[in-house]
């Protein structure tokens, strides 16, 4: 039996929280790691209590919006916002931490977790974001991507 590093399991968890997405567009989940111990989890959707894309519709599709612009035409927030909203909510500081996401951050994300303290993005899939790629490149923040192993 071969264990997975700690970034194939912390990854594989943060796949498994995208689960959860109520996005019709892309599925996201990010898992807030602080010394090999998860802190927080969080994917993307509408803010809890309200009614989910999928029984309203996506507005970013109805208006044709692409990705990567306009976001704040869309009723959910980023895994990574809800990861570090959920960190808020239960008192647990996130400074210093390590972010496991599905996807690389766009630059709200980004600006948020350069903000929070967060020292390395691990993550499976690119976003095309030349500005968040500048800032965390300003913010000696690293990024490394964590392709898909295949079985």
């Amino acid at each position: 039996m071969t264990r997975p590093s700690w970034e194939q399991y912390f990854m594989s968890i943060a796949a498994q929280v995208a689960t959860r997405s109520t996005c019709l567009r892309r599925q996201v989940g990010c898992v807030i790691v602080l010394e090999k111990r998860i802190v927080s989890t969080g994917y993307n959707g509408a803010p809890s209590g309200l009614l989910h894309c999928a029984e309203v519709g996506c507005l970013r599709e109805s208006k044709k919006v692409a990705s990567g612009e306009r976001h704040e035409l869309c009723r959910g927030l980023h895994a990574e916002q809800n990861a570090i909203i959920q960190a808020a909510m239960h008192g647990t500081a996130v400074r210093g931490s390590n972010i496991f996401s599905t996807h690389k951050p766009c630059i709200l994300c980004m600006k948020m977790l350069i903000n929070a303290g967060v020292g390395c993005v691990y993550y499976r899939e690119g976003y095309e974001d030349q500005l968040a790629d500048e800032i965390a490149r300003e913010a000696d923040m690293a990024l490394e991507c964590l392709p898909e192993e295949e079985e």
